[in-house]
This record gives structure tokens, sequence and C-alpha cells, in this order.
């Protein structure tokens, strides 16, 4: 279990570092770089616009990948998500920009982000699953927290090195190739990724099932297509609230606060490094006291803090932007440590693979995919605190605390006895 559990922690560790490296640099410099003829504020919406399309492709690739994992195994989603991950963000590092070739710069931009997103919306399942199903059922939330890890070490992996060049270079290096570093970077990452991978055995949960879905996607539609919508809903706060933070405060601080680059990435990477540190946390108090109520008072310190959150932000001032972020992402973590175990407890292991990604990758469309864009229009034109923003993510929450509580409970239950008929359709 620690071999396994550390080869998924340090696979989805770099398949977020790829993912999350797009966003910061979506955040700083793509805007000028890729949209020259925008104003300021279009040429942001236009950038988070690309990155919207990474959480657009990532219900497509889990559909794809979670084909593969429910008919073939969880180990070749494994590899194969890699692999087109890094390919993708290695060449984003590639693409010329506008000024080299036009509008061709912004659509390769477009295309490859969308590839990114196809091959982390695979990674998710395949990683957790791989974990969950190996673990022992009194341990599961614990063991399944690792690769929940992973995206808070390739958050700080991805900002560290874009902290290290912004603090290094200057402002017309970082904007002539700084900035492309990290994602060049990614190739070296996926390659030990794979080496880490190669060894994993096979889900013994998968290896028992006597009769594979035929077509997991038509099973999940037909059968669980209420406890997809309802998990999606429950996980777009996390999502939400996680990209303001990481994503959204960093272009509206460095933009409109006139706060250093320098400063807003160290808030930012603090408050994700505890974060991650108190994952497993969440996740051992699940496996005592449940899934749900965990998932419950995460999502409801996460709606009530939305307001004090943005308040803190457009002070300006570093440790109060720290402390804005920091309790912000212990909501967070409350309820982001226990949905690996939780999603994989509420699907049947024949349509788990499927099941339980869709769900997760649907949230961040909805909570991931928007919320840079919604917020950075709500803030546009407003006074010195954006409480349309506010206002915004609060609703969000709501919504989101009214499905998770109707999802059921799981634990103590064993996943493979787990019914969802009280949440199907």
């Amino acid at each position: 279990m620690v071999r396994l559990a550390a080869a998924a922690l340090a696979g989805t560790a770099i398949e977020f570092y790829d993912f999350f490296v797009y966003g910061t640099a979506a955040a700083l410099v793509l805007g000028p770089l890729f949209f020259p003829t925008f104003s300021p504020v279009a040429g942001t919406l236009a950038a988070f616009g690309t990155f919207a399309a990474g959480f657009v492709a990532r219900p497509l690739g889990s559909v794809l990948f979670g084909h593969v994992g429910d008919r073939h195994g969880r180990r070749p989603v494994l590899v194969a998500s890699l692999l087109l991950t890094g390919a993708a963000t290695v060449a984003v590092g590639c693409v010329p920009t506008y000024g080299s070739i036009g509008a061709a710069a912004p659509l390769l931009l477009l295309v490859l982000r969308f590839l990114q997103g196809l091959g982390l919306g695979g990674e998710w399942g395949g990683a957790v699953l791989l974990t969950a199903e190996h673990a022992p059922a009194g341990r599961r939330g614990l063991w399944s927290s690792f690769p929940q890890v992973g995206p808070a070490l390739g958050f700080v992996l991805a900002n560290g090195v874009m902290l290290a060049l912004s603090a290094t270079l200057t402002e017309a290096q970082f904007a002539s190739w700084g900035w492309r570093v990290p994602f060049w970077a990614a190739g070296v990452l996926a390659a030990a990724g794979l080496w880490l991978r190669s060894s994993l055995a096979e889900s013994p949960r998968f290896l028992e099932l006597r009769e594979h879905a035929r077509v997991p996607l038509a099973e999940v539609v037909r059968g669980h297509w209420r406890l997809v919508l309802l998990t999606a809903g429950a996980l777009a706060v996390g999502y939400a609230l996680f990209y303001t933070v990481t994503t959204w405060s960093l272009a509206y601080a460095t933009e409109r606060l006139g706060v250093s680059r320098t400063v807003m990435l160290a808030c930012i990477m603090a408050a994700v490094v505890v974060k991650g540190a108190l994952t497993p946390l969440a996740a051992v108090l699940s496996d005592r006291y449940g899934r749900r109520p965990l998932c419950l008072a995460g999502c409801a310190a996460a709606t009530v803090w939305m307001f004090p959150m943005i308040g803190l932000l457009s002070t300006g001032e570093p440790l109060l932007m720290f402390l804005g972020f920091l309790v912000a992402l212990i909501a967070f973590v409350t309820m982001f440590g226990v949905v690996a175990a939780y999603l994989a407890e509420l699907y049947e292991p024949r349509v788990r693979c499927t099941g339980a990604a869709v769900g997760y990758n649907l949230g961040g469309v909805l909570g991931g995919a928007l919320t840079p864009i919604v917020a950075t229009a709500l803030a546009d034109g407003s006074g010195r605190v954006p409480w349309g923003v506010a206002a915004y993510l609060t609703g969000v929450g709501l919504l989101s605390l009214g499905c998770f509580a109707l999802l059921p409970e799981t634990r103590p239950a064993d996943a493979d006895a787990v019914a969802a008929e009280p949440v199907t359709g």
C-alpha cells in the first residue's frame, strides 16, 4: 500500500503540475502574449477562456479513459493519461506567440489545453480507484487521500518554479522565455512518473469482476444519472473556491490592486502547503466519523467564508490575504480530502472508473471552468471590494450544500457492497 500510494501521489502531483502551471501562466502572461489586440481585462478573460477549455475536456477524458478503466483495468489508464498530459504541456511551452504566427497562436494554445484536460480527466479516476480498491475498508479514506495530496504538491511545484523565475528574471526575460521553462520541465516529470507507475499491480476489485460493463457510459447514464449530477453539483464549490484562490485572485491582485507577483505567489503557495498537509487528517476523520459529515461541514464553512475571504483579499495586505486563503483552503480540504474514498464507494465496481470520474470532472466544469471568467467579469468596473464575486461564490456554495445533503453516507460499508439505488434515477 505504501508503494502504491506513493506512485499514485507522484503521478497526480505531476499531472496537476501540468494543469496548474497553465493556470498560473494564464493569470500572469498569456493574455498580453497571445491576445495583444485585446484590452487588459479582455485579454485576461480570453486567457481564462483557454484555461476553461481544459475543464471542458476533463469529463470527455473521464468518458474515454473511464471506458478503458472499466473494460480493461485501472492500470492502463495511469500510463496513457500521464503520457497525453505531459506531451501536451511540453508542447504549450513551444507555441510561438501572437506576434510570431498571428491567430494560429491562441488556436494552438486552445487545442493543447484541451488535450491537457483530456489526459487529466482520465488521471484522477485511475489513480484514486487503483488506491481505493487496494485499500482495506477501514482505512480506505486514509489511503485514498494520498492521490488527493498530489494536486497540492503539483501546485506548489508549478508555482515554486514560477516564483523562482519571477524573482530572478526581469519582466522582459520572463515574458520572452521565462514563462516557458515550467512547461518544458513537464517532460522530465512525466518520464519520472511513467517509471514509478511501470510496476504497479492491477486493482483486485477489477480482477474479481466476473463480467465487465460493455459500454460503461451507457450504464452510468441509464442507472446512475442522478448520482452523477449530485456529485458534480456537490463538488462544484470546491473547484470554485480553489481556483478563486489560486488563479483568479492572482490576476486580480496583480492587475487591480498592484500587489507584486512574487508576494501573491508566496501567499497562495503557503496556504496550499497547509491544505496539502491537512488532507490525510480529513481522510482519517472520515474513516472514523463518515464521509458525508466531513463534506457537509467543509461545504458549510466554505459558503460562510466567501464574503470574508473577498474582503481580506481586497486589502492587498499579504498577511490578511494569506488568512483569507488559509481558512478557505482548510474548508476545501475538509471536503476534498474525503471525496476520493467517497466517490469510489458511491459507485458500483463495474462502472466505478467512468461514473466517479465523470461526476468529479463535471464538478470541475461547473466550478473550475466558469469561476475565473465569471469572477473577472464581475470584478471589472466594481469598487475596491468585488462583492459580486463573493455573492457568486456563496451561491455556488449553497448549491453544493444542497447536493451533499442529498447524497447518502457510505462509510463504514465496504465499497463493493454499497448500492447506489437511493440516488439513482
